[in-house]
């Protein structure tokens, strides 16, 4: 079960069963799930492959959102080009802030992160307000056009590129993670930093390089939301959502690969069905995500891996040992 789950197909195979799953859920739900999943993947990586964890996601995840949502704005009509502006703009951003973030470890990298939250929220709100509008926002349902193969205006169109970008990113992650040199050394990072740079890799561009990528697919996520939304303001890089990629991520389980998939289906539900009760709704994805942390420390997706590693390993018949005399 769990070579399946992190293999190429049945990535493919969760992610189509997931998007059939349209016809039981509302596809406004399942695409916010997508994106907030995109979103988590990279802090999830962060977290797992390296040990770094960073409250400044949703300045990472604004970048991407207000590049795509500026190029709409001033510039352009075409959907993808906003999307591909919006990834480069947070690929920019991110290359030029990791050369300076990656040089801390523990709680500076997290408390500095939150700090870059604060001063990009600050920045939408009010430095470029002439431009961004502030907390009104960008609005650009009437500046988006049709697009061709798949219309991004629509809400079938932007469910189905959502869930196609969301089975790349995956794929991609499970090379990185299963398969890749640097997916080990990332981990070799977390674990003993010190020996894999006596051993002589430069720790500080494995860092840095991963940091890129964590935080550009957290852009890339930004951009789909600006594009889903058809609009964009500077609540979305508000420092009080800092934690919820971190929350995502540790409830499905940190450095998994379905983690941030499971996570998000659970916070978006909750957030969802717990919001028409009561209004303080985060109290019992905090008492989940507590329960879940008590029970398994790994979080849902890792707790159920080393469930079936178990079973295997118990249905596994031992070979028996040999005596000194060279019988059994």
């Amino acid at each position: 079960m769990k070579r399946f789950l992190t293999s190429s197909t049945g990535i493919i195979i969760v992610f189509v069963l997931l998007f059939l799953l349209k016809g039981v859920l509302p596809a406004a739900f399942l695409t916010e799930v997508v994106i907030y999943s995109i979103y988590a993947m990279g802090c999830s990586f962060l977290i797992g492959r390296l040990g770094l964890t960073s409250f400044g996601q949703p300045a990472f995840l604004a970048f991407g959102a207000y590049g795509a949502g500026i190029y709409l704005y001033y510039f352009g009509t075409n959907s993808y080009v906003a999307i591909l502006v919006g990834v480069l703009a947070s690929l920019l951003i991110n290359m030029l802030v990791g050369t300076f973030l990656v040089r801390l470890n523990s709680s500076y990298f997290t408390l500095c992160n939150q700090a870059f939250c604060v001063v990009t929220f600050f920045l939408f709100q009010k430095a470029l307000v002439k431009w961004t509008f502030g907390d009104n926002g960008l609005l650009l349902i009437s500046r988006m056009k049709p697009t061709p193969v798949i219309d991004l205006t629509t809400t079938n169109g932007i469910y189905l590129f959502a869930f196609l970008v969301a089975i790349g990113v995956w794929l991609f992650f499970n090379y990185l993670l299963k398969k890749s040199v640097f997916g080990a050394t990332c981990l070799c990072v977390k674990d003993n930093e010190q020996k894999l740079r006596f051993l002589g890799y430069n720790t500080f561009n494995i860092k840095w390089l991963a940091f890129v990528i964590a935080n550009t697919v957290a852009g890339l996520a930004g951009a789909l939301y600006t594009v889903y939304f058809c609009m964009v303001n500077a609540n979305i890089a508000n420092v009080s959502s800092a934690s919820e990629a971190v929350a995502i991520s540790m409830l499905g389980g940190a450095g998994t690969l379905f983690g941030p998939l499971v996570g998000s289906f659970l916070f978006i539900g909750l957030k969802d069905i717990v919001s028409q009760f009561i209004s303080h709704w985060e109290v019992l994805v905090g008492f989940l995500l507590i329960v879940v942390m008590l029970a398994g420390q790994k979080g849902i997706v890792g707790s159920l891996e080393d469930f079936f590693a178990k079973q295997k390993s118990e249905g596994t018949p031992q070979t028996p040992a040999l005596t000194e005399e060279g019988g059994l």
